[in-house]
């Protein structure tokens, strides 16, 4: 077996994944890494637009095709307008609250909404924060976490987004699972049918159909990093912590960097490659873990033994409740050759098929 520390001890942040020359005369494509510090996508890439001759440029994905030309205005909010309720967790980049904000959605006095700190105050830290803040005020979809605005009066800096109220998908779905129904005293939750399952995993694969489409790889697609809101809403985007609150999901490769190996196809392990069908293989494992209750992928398996496991060819068995066209879906994800790997439009459209033939009740969040 190949072990990662063989191919550099490369921070998964500062690897340059694809070297190709531009060819339009007018544009410089720039790929900036970011540092995990904020919502979700933290190891993708921020688009710049320069004017410029024809140059070498690095890229992350295999066809990025036209960026958009700008980035729309970052929303600032008022520090007084922010009123603190409690504590949600804390990740390396600073503590998340839950929180009442006021003039925000003109609709509403108040709404409730998730905020995030940063702890680092450092020039870099900064720049980082407004980088990433123009990039989410650019990622509007309704399966992406909303993105409010920034509050930059004082420290800390602050971002506010959207709050869903069931939390990460993974606790959620293992909260919904067989396990959890036999063990519940008094009052037990209602246990997830296939139609319920269909109907995430939809919605998470409409939101990877749209990331596609702005050109972006996510590259640590997860349950852990979906979130799920009222009449089992889904989005995907995390705040950070799933690397402290799921730390058994990574794995530590020289000293600091954290890679999701149990959600990383061959080519990403081997030569931290990642493109939309690296995400592709991603989504095939969030169905697996989906059908499974949110069980850990190859979790009777060390991390030495997954990696030797993906790089050999094995994948996955079949969950016991997963459908026979989920799974193929599930194979079709996880081909070798990132080119044979399931169109990500295609996989979503499947999705949506199915899950439109097994209509879906929303009582399970009672």
């Amino acid at each position: 077996m190949r072990c990662p520390e063989k191919h550099g001890a490369i921070d998964l942040v500062e690897t340059l994944v694809l070297m190709c020359w531009v060819k339009r005369p007018k544009l410089t494509l720039q790929l900036r890494p970011l540092h995990g510090l904020f919502l979700g996508f933290s190891t993708g890439s921020v688009l710049r637009i320069t004017p410029s001759p024809p140059t070498l440029h690095y890229w992350a994905l295999k066809d990025p095709g036209p960026p958009p030309a700008s980035f729309p205005i970052v929303q600032h909010i008022k520090r007084h307008n922010i009123v603190l309720k409690r504590e949600l967790g804390e990740g390396a980049f600073g503590k998340v609250f839950l929180a009442e904000c006021y003039n925000l959605c003109p609709e509403q006095d108040k709404i409730l909404v998730a905020v995030k700190t940063l702890k680092d105050a450092s020039d870099n830290a900064r720049k980082d924060f407004h980088r990433e803040a123009e990039l989410l005020t650019n990622l509007q979809h309704e399966h992406i976490v909303k993105f409010y605005g920034v509050c930059v009066e004082g420290d800390p800096l602050i971002m506010v987004f959207e709050y869903m109220k069931h939390g990460d998908l993974n606790k959620f779905l293992r909260a919904h699972g067989p396990d959890a129904v036999l063990m519940a005293e008094g009052n037990p939750p209602t246990e997830l049918t296939q139609s319920q399952m269909l109907h995430i995993a939809q919605q998470i694969a409409a939101g990877m159909v749209y990331l596609a489409s702005q050109h972006f790889v996510h590259r640590d697609l997860a349950t852990r990093n979906c979130l799920v809101g009222e009449n089992l809403l889904v989005k995907i985007g995390d705040f950070g912590m799933s690397r402290d609150v799921y730390s058994t999901d990574y794995y530590r490769v020289g000293g600091h960097t954290m890679l999701p190996i149990r959600w990383m196809p061959p080519e990403s392990i081997m030569y931290r490659k990642f493109t939309t069908e690296s995400d592709v293989w991603s989504l095939g494992v969030v169905l697996w873990e989906i059908f499974t209750y949110g069980k850990q992928p190859w979790y009777q398996l060390s991390n030495n033994e997954v990696i030797e496991c993906i790089t050999q060819g094995r994948v996955l068995q079949r969950p016991r409740t997963c459908p026979q066209e989920v799974y193929e879906l599930m194979l079709g994800c996880w081909q070798r050759e990132p080119h044979m790997r399931k169109n990500i439009k295609g996989i979503h459209t499947l999705l949506q098929n199915l899950a439109k033939a097994s209509p879906v009740y929303l009582d399970i969040l009672g």
